[in-house]
């Protein structure tokens, strides 16, 4: 369970982080540019993103591995 939460952490850290630099520098990257309802909110998107994956970060911490 702590490495899938890790690994979800990850991916939602690396989307959070591409989404930021699709925003800031219209790069075509990520996945939440392909989303077509998050128009307008991709730097909103992109923030929660990264916040959701420290959460998820900060839970696998707290689990004991096995």
């Amino acid at each position: 369970m702590k490495q899938l939460l890790e690994l979800l952490g990850f991916v939602a850290l690396v989307q959070g982080v591409l989404g930021l630099l699709h925003e800031f520098t219209h790069w075509r990257v990520g996945l939440l540019q392909r989303l077509g309802f998050l128009d307008g909110y991709g730097v909103y998107a992109s923030v929660a993103l990264i916040v959701l994956a420290c959460a998820l970060f900060a839970v696998a911490g707290s689990r004991r591995s096995g």
